[in-house]
């Protein structure tokens, strides 16, 4: 028998809920939703077309996945482990640009791992410091405010302090002009 009253509360808030908007779409600028969730919200049809979900982004090790091209969705995939040994930094820049590019065309795109809790939550939280120039920490305090189960892992904590004093308050030579001016978290 499996047993879940051992997992934490941030682990079984998780599982019960799939999803949550960390940034909403802005009809004036005409931009897309963000979100973040779990495996589970991904494979909730229902769920995607309830929130106009359009475009996923996939942060997790999982070979035995459909091919991101062969997916009804459109799909970025990103292969990584939730692995204080796993260096994220190679992947947020184009991780970033995709999702601000689907979000600039006014598609809602949904970030997404295993739980919601580590991977997801750090390609989220790169999201918010380079496109809202938000710090590390005001951008983990509005993604845990929107879902309180997500804490990324030490390692990737790390690395996104590290991206934060690389792009946060950068100047234009530094920083490819892709900022979301019209949108602000609530």
């Amino acid at each position: 028998m499996i047993r879940f009253d051992t997992l934490p509360p941030e682990v079984m808030q998780a599982m019960c809920t799939p999803m949550h908007l960390v940034l909403p779409a802005s009809p004036h600028a005409r931009t897309g939703a963000l979100y973040i969730g779990s495996f589970i919200a991904a494979l909730d049809q229902p769920l995607l077309d309830a929130h106009r979900i359009a475009a996923l982004v996939q942060v997790l090790d999982a070979p035995w996945l459909p091919d991101p091209a062969d997916h009804p969705l459109d799909a970025y995939r990103l292969n990584i482990l939730d692995s204080t040994s796993v260096d994220i930094r190679p992947h947020l820049e184009d991780a970033v640009r995709w999702i601000d590019d689907r979000l600039r065309r006014g598609v809602n795109v949904l970030v997404h791992c295993q739980q919601g809790v580590s991977r997801s939550a750090a390609i989220v939280i790169a999201y918010l410091i380079y496109t809202q120039n938000m710090s590390y920490d005001s951008a983990f305090d509005l993604v845990r405010k929107k879902r309180p189960c997500a804490k990324p892992n030490s390692a990737f904590v790390k690395a996104l302090q590290d991206w934060e004093k690389r792009y946060r308050n950068a100047g234009a030579d530094l920083r490819p002009p892709m900022r979301r001016a019209a949108t602000t978290p609530r």
